[in-house]
């Protein structure tokens, strides 16, 4: 699911193909019904090709995309950090309560449309103004019900005074319905620059915004309002910069192919919301607030490898893999390259998270968040796991094989509910994390390499690459375990252990600089 424009300090679901920003040349969107521009743009500039013109597109696309990730996400820790010490664990398990209800809502809200643009063989401005009226009507009819349902929900979910900042909340998912066409819009294009500036100055509102009111005293209405106060800002810097703001038309001749593209993906996109957010609903419902609390702050340190390099290749992936997808060779080689630059930079940091955990969360966190640490250890296994997962997703919905990835998702949300309540009930909420962990390595991984496999991309080719990134990990786990023997202290350990294995990671990685090249 690549990700929206999502800002906070909890860390949130995404889906493919509705990132929120602008591209960078206009672009005329016409309305086939009236046969005439519905704004006086003038038409777009060819889309980039094949070859070296795509492979400028993407590289270009790609390093701008990691660097809004890496800036937003460092600026994010930095202010997670302040606001975790501001705030007490029970307030980010009421806030996640409400985050959660958000992310389902926003799994389903424009119908799975907005990817279509994305995806579109055809001139993607035939479609936009529909895609605009299904997005935002979506968004609309699902706000009042969630409005009507907000009181059940956040009772089912064990923090009933969560019910209010439900309703504050949920009106993210109309500003987001708002802004999906000139999201979807941007990808396409694979223009980065202007999501960047966008997604900063959310970041920047939203920080500024939770901190105020934070120190002032607002508990976990700081959360809910700096999140609500961010999104709102990256989506009018998004309709100023954007290469156009279709009007909402409607065309019928086209509604059953958009429907038939984007119903499948919505639906699995709840499941994928299930997926991500299973281990928060029912470690609130088994046992509470406070160990939801203690979840979600290691859910967003696991998630930190998903977010800085996961989300920063799937905002240019889905469109390289649908451009080069009846060239199986080239999107085999393409494959096998994305995977072994993401294992080389998520495998050694999950694994320095696992192995850090307990002094990394006393020493950032404080000692409140103590209990936090053993959910991370399995958390960051779980980390890794999602990094490989979305690369999986992402191709199978360049290749049409959207079937394909809802059975896979459907799976894993089958397993996880038994898994996590068992967890729970067993061994609390590191039970918890350590069943997602275990189902996501031994079944959901798998699935997705027999599916690409039976897709057309063999999975030796695709795989052929993580050599190196596997013997970095050995190599990391060798030298942090060997000189954790003889340092203590929390500060020390996390210093100088963190230092000496990242050393012998990149010592080991040097060589796949050439891939990236």
């Amino acid at each position: 699911m690549a990700g929206r424009h999502r800002v906070g300090v909890v860390e949130d679901g995404v889906r493919p193909g509705t990132l929120s920003a602008s591209a960078a040349h206009p672009v005329a969107v016409r309305s086939r019904a009236a046969g005439r521009p519905a704004t006086g743009r003038a038409a777009p500039a060819p889309e980039p090709g094949g070859g070296k013109e795509l492979g400028t597109a993407v590289r270009k696309g790609l390093g701008l995309s990691l660097l809004n990730n890496t800036l937003v996400r460092l600026g994010g820790v930095v202010s997670g950090i302040v606001i975790a010490r501001l705030l007490a664990p029970q307030d980010y398990g009421v806030f996640a309560v409400a985050l959660v209800v958000l992310n389902a809502l926003l799994s389903i809200n424009e119908l799975g449309v907005s990817l279509a643009i994305v995806r579109w063989p055809r001139d993607p401005r035939q479609i936009a103004p529909t895609v605009a009226t299904l997005s935002v009507g979506g968004s609309v009819a699902l706000y009042l019900l969630t409005f009507a349902a907000a009181p059940t929900v956040a009772s089912q979910l064990g923090a009933p005074q969560a019910a209010t900042i439900i309703r504050v909340l949920a009106l993210s998912m109309i500003v987001d319905g708002m802004s999906a066409v000139p999201a979807a819009l941007l990808t396409r294009e694979f223009q980065q620059g202007r999501r960047l500036v966008a997604d900063l100055s959310g970041f920047v509102v939203s920080t500024g915004a939770t901190i105020g009111l934070a120190l002032t005293g607002h508990g976990a209405w700081s959360l809910a309002i700096g999140y609500l106060a961010g999104n709102v800002a990256t989506t009018m810097v998004v309709w100023v910069l954007a290469p156009d703001r279709p009007r909402p038309g409607w065309d019928s001749t086209l509604v059953p192919e958009l429907l038939s593209f984007g119903l499948p993906l919505a639906g699995s996109s709840l499941l994928v919301f299930g997926v991500l957010n299973a281990g928060n609903v029912l470690v609130g419902a088994e046992l509470g607030a406070l160990a939801m609390g203690f979840y979600t702050l290691a859910f967003n340190l696991s998630s930190w490898p998903v977010s800085v390099f996961s989300l920063a290749v799937r905002r240019v992936a889905l469109a390289a893999f649908a451009r080069i997808a009846d060239d199986r060779d080239a999107l085999a080689e393409g494959v096998a390259k994305s995977v072994a630059l993401l294992l080389a930079v998520t495998l050694p940091v999950c694994t320095m998270l696992a192995l850090l955990a307990d002094p990394l969360v006393r020493v950032v966190y404080g000692d409140k968040w103590a209990p936090a640490a053993a959910v991370l250890q399995w958390l960051a296994v779980l980390g890794a796991a999602r990094v490989m997962a979305e690369l999986g997703y992402d191709l199978l919905v360049a290749l049409a094989r959207s079937r394909a990835v809802f059975a896979i998702q459907g799976i894993w949300l089958a397993l996880l509910i038994p898994g996590v309540i068992a967890g729970a009930r067993v061994d609390g909420v590191r039970g918890a994390a350590a069943a997602q962990a275990l189902i996501a390595c031994s079944v959901v991984l798998p699935a997705f390499v027999f599916a690409v496999h039976r897709a057309g991309v063999p999975a030796r080719a695709a795989l052929r690459h993580i050599g190196r990134p596997l013997l970095a990990t050995v190599v990391l786990v060798t030298v942090v375990l060997g000189l954790g023997q003889v340092v203590d202290g929390d500060f020390a350990r996390l210093l100088l252990l963190g230092t000496a294995g990242g050393l012998a990671c990149v010592a080991v990685l040097y060589p796949v600089i050439k891939l990236a090249r």
